[in-house]
């Protein structure tokens, strides 16, 4: 992958997150602040826990930093998954958010 397609790639990721939190906002009581600084997102819960996401170019990979651990992820066949067991970056930060939210939150592309 060229490093111009990372970028397109790992930008609408960001941007789907962000999408994801206005409409979880919009239709459930959570209350998930999301906020952008360049090249991170993240997200702030009512506990005040953090969710960091943020774009490491020179490895063209997408870092998250939750409650549960760091989590580093590769595009691989049009999908974000785990360097490390596979797993895909949207089910995970469900997961992670549902867990730091109290409540079920669901991401998607």
């Amino acid at each position: 992958m060229t490093d111009l397609e990372y970028l397109d790639c790992a930008e609408a990721l960001l941007k789907a997150v962000e999408t994801c939190c206005d409409h979880i906002n919009d239709h459930s009581d959570a209350d998930v602040d999301n906020q952008r600084t360049g090249a991170m997102v993240t997200l702030s819960f009512a506990n005040r826990s953090q969710i960091i996401i943020n774009l490491q170019k020179p490895l063209q990979e997408v870092w998250m930093a939750a409650q549960a651990g760091g989590f580093h992820y590769k595009r691989q066949d049009g999908r974000w998954l785990d360097t490390k067991d596979g797993s895909e970056f949207f089910a995970v930060l469900s997961t992670c958010a549902t867990q730091q939210a109290g409540q079920s939150l669901q991401f998607r592309a």
